[in-house]
């Protein structure tokens, strides 16, 4: 395993703790102007979700709503808080094709996005550990004070996520400071750098429950993405 990952690993809990879970449960509040952009941040105001730690899946509700969304790389479906399936989409990721930064979505789109991102956020740094990730230490960033050692990660194909190519930066802690990105199905050429903090340890592990990510409206600066965990439960 590379060095920083070890290092990574071992301060937010360690593989053999994390292995004796089989999901993280989450109650949370989303907000911020993207979601506003795309019409949809009523629906996230206050939502709990689960997300599984051995396979790419995730479960949401959208508490209030009577709606509950089910996630998987190949298939999305939403469905009523009973079980009944209003609708649902294979391939999803296709749906974005022809898509721009400014293009509102459909809760099929929502329901791919919030599940990739947020599949992806709750499991590092342990997902990257699994077999067909390349891990390779950049050259380190010096951000707020410290020095932020980066890990520069190369998806594989069957792992969906924001884009392939991504950089974690970690803390002198060797904790998560911020997550570098583009995303394919929004806008490739634009960066977002997600920051997490307020970390709350959750039989032994050490989940960031605060994240944020910022955009600029002239001289102000304005949480583009904000994520709000009000409470975690590690599920065996």
């Amino acid at each position: 395993m590379n060095d920083l990952l070890a290092s990574a690993v071992a301060a937010h809990g360690g593989l053999e703790r994390w292995n004796r879970i089989r999901a993280i449960r989450v109650e949370a509040s989303i907000s911020g102007a993207f979601w506003e952009m795309k019409g949809k941040s009523d629906l996230l105001k206050d939502v709990r979700f689960e997300v599984d730690t051995t396979r790419q899946r995730m479960v949401m509700d959208y508490i209030g709503h009577d709606r509950r969304s089910l996630f998987e790389p190949d298939r999305v479906v939403l469905q009523q808080a009973d079980g009944t399936v209003l609708t649902s989409r294979d391939n999803p990721e296709r749906s974005f094709d022809g898509h721009t930064f400014e293009t509102p979505w459909d809760d099929l789109h929502l329901a791919y996005f919030t599940g990739e991102a947020l599949w992806t956020y709750l499991t590092t740094p342990f997902l990257l550990t699994w077999p067909g990730f390349l891990c390779e230490e950049i050259t380190p960033l010096e951000a707020e004070g410290e020095t932020w050692r980066r890990l520069h990660v190369t998806f594989p194909n069957h792992i969906k996520s924001h884009t392939r190519q991504q950089v974690f930066c970690f803390g002198p802690d060797n904790l998560l400071r911020r997550h570098d990105f583009t995303i394919d199905i929004v806008d490739p050429t634009t960066e977002s750098h997600l920051h997490a903090t307020d970390y709350r340890t959750i039989n032994g592990l050490l989940i960031p429950t605060t994240r944020r990510a910022y955009t600029t409206l002239g001289d102000t600066r304005i949480p583009l993405v904000a994520i709000d965990i009000t409470h975690l439960e590690m599920l065996a």
